[in-house]
């Protein structure tokens, strides 16, 4: 393994870390080419349930300890010292990241006009069916419109193209969802890129560890954001084109840590002690540090309110209902399992 280490990582803390960046971001993204190019909607949606499993494992079992608690380092003991303001401003910045995505998913709302305010139906309504709709609450008879319809030229391309139409209709909601998610990966990227410069710079053996436990979170992270942008309507070749641009966040995270490490003073030492009042609001806090809890926040925000409203979506077929929803219930366990897994080992 050292040699192997050596051979990936043989430069400077700075190249060492590109490098990781390199390794944690091109081979996931490439993975996603294997998956199929139609996708057929059912096991879609077992995907996007197995991306709800990924996004609050990873926030439950990996973020959030880390947020509060910090990185373990076996190679000693550390002392944690509970700083309870700390941890308010720390809780502070989930809740900033949470809203700020209900402030931009909200603006987004009101930019499109108000798609994606009814999660389980009405989006898909033909023309015709509003008409009727508001014919019925108007009052005014229906019938002779749609007979004067049916003879008219035009009632046929109505009715050949309203299926067409309503095959290729996605729910709003879930669209908004998988731009939301696209930006909520690109600061998850930024901070994997910190983490990538802070520990090559503090040992060559911390680095490779981090790059091999960031790896194996990458892999079925980038699966279920695949899955969360095809069900917005992304083609695939949109969907890995995205991911890759995400990447790019990662990149300017390792670029930001390389250039504190090399002129703005960072320690060296993984062992140096922060200065418990010389931080945010006399605590020992830095303004970087709060940049992982935002992140968790809007992860929040994209695993529940963005995406589980698709998966609450239920038809009226009971058994075929309740048959969908343990499969995807065992995808949810699933990808919260996977993270569960990878951060009790890492």
């Amino acid at each position: 393994m050292t040699r192997l280490f050596a051979i990936l990582f043989p430069g400077s803390p700075a190249v060492n870390a590109l490098l990781a960046t390199l390794y944690i971001s091109g081979p996931p993204n490439f993975l996603l080419a294997l998956c199929p190019t139609n996708i057929d909607p059912a096991s879609l949606s077992v995907m996007v349930a197995f991306a709800v499993g990924g996004l609050l494992g990873d926030t439950l079992f990996h973020l959030l300890p880390e947020i509060f608690l910090g990185e373990d380092e076996p190679q000693n003991a550390r002392f944690v010292l509970v700083e309870p303001n700390r941890n308010l401003l720390l809780g502070l910045a989930i809740l900033i990241g949470f809203m700020t995505f209900v402030a931009m998913d909200k603006g987004l709302r009101i930019a499109t006009g108000g798609a994606g305010h009814d999660h389980s139906h009405g989006h898909a309504q033909a023309p015709a069916q509003e008409d009727e709709m508001k014919a019925l609450t108007t009052g005014v008879d229906i019938g002779g419109a749609a007979k004067s319809r049916k003879k008219g030229k035009d009632t046929k391309k109505d009715v050949v193209q309203a299926p067409q139409e309503k095959s290729k209709e996605i729910n709003p909601s879930v669209k908004l969802g998988g731009y939301l998610n696209l930006i909520a990966d690109f600061t998850h990227n930024i901070t994997d890129g910190l983490a990538m410069s802070a520990s090559f710079y503090a040992s060559p053996t911390i680095g490779a560890t981090t790059t091999v436990a960031v790896f194996f979170h990458e892999i079925p992270h980038e699966v279920g954001d695949f899955a969360l942008l095809v069900q917005s309507g992304f083609s695939k070749r949109a969907a890995m084109g995205s991911q890759f641009i995400t990447a790019i966040g990662a990149f300017l995270g390792t670029l930001i840590g390389i250039a504190i490490q090399e002129f703005g003073g960072g320690s060296t030492d993984a062992d140096a002690p922060m200065p418990r009042n010389g931080g945010i609001w006399g605590t020992s806090l830095t303004w970087g540090d709060m940049l992982l809890p935002f992140t968790a926040g809007t992860f929040l925000y994209v695993g529940t309110v963005a995406v589980i409203p698709e998966l609450l979506e239920t038809g009226s077929n009971k058994m075929v209902e309740l048959r969908k929803t343990l499969v995807q219930f065992t995808a949810v366990a699933l990808g919260a399992g996977i993270m569960l897994y990878i951060s009790w080992h890492e």
